[in-house]
């Protein structure tokens, strides 16, 4: 069965979030060519992911020291309740993860980086040896599709005076390329100047703003609408201007 994970982290759950309305507008086209049956929602506003404590870290060490094993298997090695209810509120955020064939993330730029609501996820879902397949050492992400929806208050890409910034895009490439998702299956599509319409300062770009939208709102349907088999010829990456 084809599965879709849609993470959202945007702290704004008013309606005002873009990449909220992006990340609907993917998963509500996924849904119209998929199916509803493979589809898994998380609000890591609405149902926050406990940040990282004592417990979750003796824990890591400990297999780490001892080589890695499979999440099925870590709850046998947990000392004590600290440790086994760090294990509890962690192995459902790996299994999901695990089980979803496309896994799409709305991340918008807070302070040039992602939000402590996803940051606070990838910290827990990052448990050593999570995705290594104990057999053969190989990534279980390997054939995991990545959607991030990147959006961003101003304009942070290629040729900007701010691209250098960008903390964004470049740290969630680094963190699932290092667990294993490829290059190819990765897609980034962002919307930029999404302040523009509300600060005065920034009215001139308005209609950059827009076009970078429209931009994204067209990734995110043809990413959305691509099927398994379709992948090789999809790579949408929507340039925010």
């Amino acid at each position: 069965m084809t599965g879709l994970l849609h993470l959202d982290s945007a702290a704004d759950r008013s309606g005002g979030s873009v990449s909220r309305r992006l990340t609907a507008l993917f998963a509500r086209t996924w849904r119209s060519v998929h199916g509803a049956s493979g589809y898994r929602y998380r609000d890591l506003v609405a149902d926050p992911v406990p940040p990282l404590d004592s417990g979750y870290c003796a824990l890591g060490r400990r297999l780490e020291r001892r080589g890695l094993v499979p999440p099925s298997a870590v709850a046998d090695a947990a000392v004590g309740p600290d440790e086994a209810a760090q294990w509890a509120a962690t192995l459902p955020l790996i299994e999901e993860l695990l089980a979803a064939d496309t896994v799409l993330i709305g991340a918008p730029m807070y302070n040039f980086s992602v939000p402590a609501a996803l940051k606070a996820w990838i910290d827990r879902v990052g448990f050593p040896g999570a995705f290594v397949d104990p057999d053969t050492g190989r990534s279980l992400l390997r054939a995991t599709r990545l959607v991030v929806v990147a959006t961003r208050g101003g304009a942070y890409g290629p040729g900007t005076p701010r691209e250098a910034w960008d903390f964004q895009i470049p740290w969630l490439r680094a963190f699932f390329g290092d667990r294993g998702v490829t290059a190819e299956h990765m897609h980034f599509v962002t919307a930029e100047m999404t302040m523009a319409e509300l600060v005065p300062h920034l009215e001139r770009f308005r209609p950059l703003a827009e076009d970078s939208l429209e931009a994204a709102r067209a990734a995110v349907v043809a990413l959305a609408s691509a099927r398994a088999e379709d992948e090789p010829g999809v790579r949408v990456d929507a340039p925010g201007r």
